[in-house]
């Protein structure tokens, strides 16, 4: 799942949470939409710890001799 992914879910769940007055014997849709904005900001960190792995520069490790160094 994406950042957009994310988004929407975070998107969604505080639609569900605080905008909406719908009652079911079944679900309790307040806590689907808490759950749904949890969900979403686990999923923001995740990915922002996984793509900030993927951004690291790894210098090279090339060995350079004296005398190449004074050239």
């Amino acid at each position: 799942m994406g950042l957009g992914g994310c988004i929407i879910l975070i998107g969604a769940g505080a639609i569900l949470a605080f905008a909406t007055d719908w009652e079911m014997d079944s679900v309790n849709v307040d806590m689907v939409g808490w759950i749904m904005m949890v969900v979403g900001v686990i999923g923001v960190f995740v990915y922002a710890s996984v793509m900030r792995r993927r951004r690291m520069v790894v210098p090279p490790t090339t060995v350079v001799s004296e005398d190449e160094r004074r050239l």
